[in-house]
């Protein structure tokens, strides 16, 4: 369908000539094209967010992050800044790192308050929220040339109420992680795993209700929220599933508050089996080397574990100005898209950019996760899921109370 904008209006005469000059012999394919494209954009004021053609990008941002120091995902941003200053002389990036537990609401409250950072990278954990507060800029109109560059799981995962809010980078969900020397064939069913830890083997699980959504609801059935938002979880599922992991506990299962903690005794091999994220691979693989290996959750008896599903993305600040704007999503856009096969080689990270394919199984199976896992509602109400059932799993893994009265209050209390 012929497009009815200022900007097509200026397809015309540039793509006229380069047809000609090419048909004519006078300039080549490449050398036609980029000419005709740089005269439309800058008859229209345009320039591509992802800086492909037309005018390099200049000036300076400020980027924030929360990859821990040292970790793989920090190196690998390191090494995609480096090439962008090099392929973008003119734009200088000045980065800082915020702890995860301070991220969102330093970004928050300085963003609220009129300052902040031009940009910066979490998970969509609080998009919703944020921008019903009005703390992140609609990015649909600078994102117009780019979106033909991402999956439509990465885009879904940046979109609220129609409206793009972020650049999509990195699609996460938890696996069984599992050392290969003590772990030759790791469980598929929650069974599976329970006679594993009954015989000896050793599994530690973050005691929270992110890392053990997929248990909660798709596993043993349970579904936390019907068509309304209102939370429905004790009419069957979730009581189940708080139930096995209390029993996995009994049987020899180290749940862990602290996920530092937990992280260490798998890399030192104090246990056999972790369940996580892709964001720790790289650190993993480091320790673990070729004995490293990832499978899905086990599955439980209702069917497929569905953990959480999210994408990282770039996020840009309202309050700085139009040119800013402009300036932070080409450089999101790069990150993302140049730099995903960085992220994907040095992070082990599972990119939602095209033609990025993973060459390591271990990356792959994170990608599967991810597609099969249950994308993150950015509703109001599944904003109040969070502090009512992470209370339900602490209450009934320290024995406080029971998986049904866990979950009744919990529903009770997001209702």
């Amino acid at each position: 369908p012929r497009p009815q904008s200022v900007e097509f209006g200026n397809w015309w005469a540039p793509f006229g000539d380069a047809v000609t000059k090419v048909i004519e012999g006078q300039a080549t394919p490449t050398d036609a094209v980029k000419e005709a494209c740089d005269a439309m954009n800058k008859a229209s004021g345009k320039t591509p967010a992802g800086g492909t053609t037309g005018e390099a990008p200049k000036g300076e941002i400020t980027i924030w992050h929360s990859y821990h120091t040292g970790g793989t995902e920090e190196q690998a941003l390191t090494q995609v800044l480096a090439q962008m200053q090099t392929d973008y002389p003119d734009l200088k990036v000045n980065v800082l790192e915020i702890p995860f537990d301070q991220i969102f609401n330093k970004w928050e409250t300085e963003v609220a308050a009129g300052g902040g950072p031009d940009m910066f990278t979490v998970p969509n954990d609080n998009l919703g929220s944020e921008v019903r507060a009005g703390v992140v800029a609609p990015i649909d109109d600078l994102m117009a040339g780019s979106l033909d560059q991402f999956s439509q799981a990465g885009i879904d995962g940046m979109t609220v109420d129609g409206k793009l809010y972020g650049v999509p980078g990195i699609i996460k969900a938890v696996a069984l992680y599992y050392n290969k020397s003590t772990i030759p064939t790791p469980p598929k069913t929650t069974d599976e795993l329970m006679a594993m830890v009954k015989a000896g083997k050793k599994i530690a699980i973050n005691e929270n209700n992110y890392h053990n959504f997929g248990w909660l609801t798709g596993a043993f059935g349970g579904k936390l929220m019907d068509a309304n938002g209102a939370c429905i979880a004790d009419q069957g599922g979730f009581a189940d599933a708080l139930q096995y992991m209390s029993d996995l506990k009994a049987a020899g299962a180290d749940f862990e508050t602290d996920g530092a903690k937990a992280d260490t005794l798998f890399r030192q091999g104090q246990v056999d089996m972790i369940i996580n994220g892709p964001w720790v691979l790289g650190d993993y693989k480091g320790d673990l080397k070729d004995n490293l290996g990832v499978a899905p959750m086990p599955a439980g008896p209702k069917g497929a574990a569905t953990p959480l599903s999210g994408i990282d993305g770039w996020y840009i600040n309202p309050n700085v100005s139009a040119d800013q704007q402009k300036l932070a999503v080409a450089a999101g856009v790069y990150i993302f898209t140049k730099g995903a096969k960085t992220y994907e080689d040095v992070a082990g990270d599972p990119m939602v950019a095209k033609g990025v394919t993973a060459a390591d199984p271990l990356v792959q199976a994170f990608a599967d996760a991810g597609a099969a896992g249950f994308p993150r509602p950015q509703s109001v109400e599944f904003g109040n899921w969070w502090a009512p059932f992470g209370d339900a799993v602490t209450k009934v893994i320290e024995g406080q109370a029971t998986p049904t009265d866990a979950v009744k209050e919990a529903c009770d209390a997001m209702n």
